[in-house]
């Protein structure tokens, strides 16, 4: 199942999935129940996943496989029995690949269910790269902090007591730009989790919008602009920083954002 073909509220499809795979804990759990008594849109889609999952789950469901699908996993055999052992394999570039998903299709041989093994198919051969996992782990962090009621570690729009909260929490030092004569005051941060380190977070409000700005060190990041689950995100480095900010407001108004920081930082 993918959030992306949700078609409820966007702000509550990055956790739809999580209740009903039941991964979610009691707190969002609860939190996401409470909105589905009162959206018609997200209790409809919830019950459109169930009926779908109680259609391919039931005995006796079996599709033809076409010739297309059929000439990959043929494919993908031949080779890995040329390509020789899993440790040549997984050496190679595109081998991983090729042999996930030649084992993964020798697993799903004996299944009716093309379901299965169309959902099989596109796991192996659809990897997302890294940016698009990255944003993943933003927009999550965005929205949880939005959920949970975990806006902000220190909630202040000073900051001169933002920047110094952050010493001893992470072990670097993420620049805390003061932009409300612009239009984007500054409400407070807070440290998250995101690709395998604690970070800091700055967060800012745009006319009843949050901006939340992640800050970690990285130089290799270039400049981006994207839209992801229907939030927009930039990134950008500096000093020997990697920054992203994440939001609901327009894409616009987030690239301005991206250019106050990086000017004001540099004034």
């Amino acid at each position: 199942m993918s959030i992306e073909s949700a078609k409820g509220c966007p702000e509550w499809s990055i956790i739809m999935h999580g209740f009903i795979d039941n991964e979610l804990d009691a707190d969002h759990a609860r939190a996401f129940e409470q909105h589905l008594a009162t959206c018609a849109a997200c209790a409809s889609e919830v019950d459109r996943f169930k009926a779908e999952r109680r259609i391919i789950a039931q005995e006796g469901v079996s599709w033809p496989v076409p010739d297309s699908v059929r000439e990959q996993i043929l494919t993908a055999i031949s080779l890995e029995n040329a390509l020789g052992s899993q440790r040549r394999l997984a050496a190679a570039p595109l081998s991983g690949s090729w042999s996930r998903l030649a084992d993964m299709t020798r697993r799903w041989l004996y299944v009716p269910s093309l379901a299965a093994l169309a959902a099989s198919l596109f796991l192996v051969l659809s990897v997302p790269g890294h940016d698009t996992l990255l944003q993943d782990q933003i927009l999550a962090s965005h929205v949880r902090s939005l959920l949970a009621d975990h806006l902000t570690d220190v909630l202040t729009s000073d900051q001169h007591t933002v920047k110094p909260w952050f010493d001893g929490k992470i072990d670097y030092s993420p620049p805390v730009v003061d932009l409300a004569a612009q239009g984007f005051p500054l409400v407070g941060g807070r440290v998250d989790y995101i690709n395998g380190r604690v970070v800091a977070a700055m967060i800012y409000r745009r006319h009843g919008h949050i901006i939340n700005v992640f800050a970690w060190p990285d130089t290799a990041a270039r400049p981006l602009e994207a839209t992801h689950e229907g939030y927009n995100l930039v990134r950008w480095s500096k000093g020997g920083l990697t920054f992203w900010a994440v939001s609901d407001v327009s894409a616009g108004e987030l690239a301005n954002f991206r250019r106050l920081f990086i000017d004001r930082e540099e004034g």
